[in-house]
């Protein structure tokens, strides 16, 4: 347990930072599940609707993923990586007819 004023602090801080990063890793995996969940719907039912559907769905993965790596929650590679997963994904569905 911390003894003196300022490690008290840090602690509240750093579950407050926690959590916050918590949230923005669960946001980017419901995105990814989410997007590929839009992709399975395009490749049922092809038309100009489903496809809106994955670019605006890919368009907010992606949103999120940068501005998580704006923030430092998740490294720069980490980000790439999931960006790059996602888009080979939604590139095979959308090509393939």
């Amino acid at each position: 347990m911390a003894n003196n004023k300022s490690a008290k602090k840090r602690i509240q801080v750093a579950e407050r930072n926690r959590l916050v990063n918590k949230s923005y890793k669960s946001t980017v995996r419901t995105l990814t599940k989410k997007t590929l969940a839009n992709c399975e719907k395009y490749k049922q039912q092809p038309n100009s609707d489903n496809k809106d559907l994955v670019l605006v769905s890919v368009n907010e993965a992606f949103s999120l993923i940068d501005k998580a790596v704006k923030k430092s929650v998740l490294h720069k590679n980490n980000g790439a990586n999931k960006k790059s997963k996602i888009n080979k994904v939604v590139k095979d569905f959308l090509t393939s007819k």
